[in-house]
């Protein structure tokens, strides 16, 4: 891959890190009832456990919001980590948060397809585009993670 191309595949990922981990900030920080709403039934949304599990989601908000502050910096500053092998070690931690939330959901999803009940939707939805955006981003930040380490 010429240095140009790798160049502009690394600000592609930043700017979808940045959008990606930016929405999860608003959605999990600023909505969190809206968030949790993703996460309980119906039936048990009257339960008082639900403001507890609302105002506890709020922390992906501030994890996401981390992340999104993190690849801006290293887009919008990019003499603050000038070597590739610096850049490919943030790629990979932002891959292995992408993987982690994606992996979290993975036994969710498969107890549904076992003929189980499932704790929450992750197979429609919201929730359905949030595994799918997670799981992209991981092989994307990943592979960029690779290419970088080895140029």
């Amino acid at each position: 891959m010429s240095p140009t191309s790798l160049s502009l595949a690394v600000d592609l990922v930043l700017v979808l890190n940045i959008l990606w981990f930016g929405a999860g900030a608003m959605y999990f920080g600023l909505k969190s009832t809206s968030a949790t709403k993703l996460l309980v039934s119906r039936e048990a949304r009257q339960s008082p456990l639900f403001s507890t599990v609302a105002a506890s989601v709020r922390f992906l908000g501030g994890m996401n919001l981390a992340f999104a502050v993190l690849a801006g910096m290293l887009l919008f500053n990019r003499a603050l980590f000038p070597e590739a092998m610096q850049v490919a070690v943030f790629t990979a931690v932002f891959a292995l948060a992408h993987g982690t939330q994606f992996a979290a959901n993975v036994p969710v999803a498969l107890s549904r397809s076992n003929g189980g009940k499932s704790l929450w939707p992750v197979l429609s939805g919201l929730m359905l585009l949030i595994f799918v955006v997670d799981f992209a981003l991981m092989a994307a930040n990943g592979a960029l993670a690779a290419l970088l380490a080895f140029t």
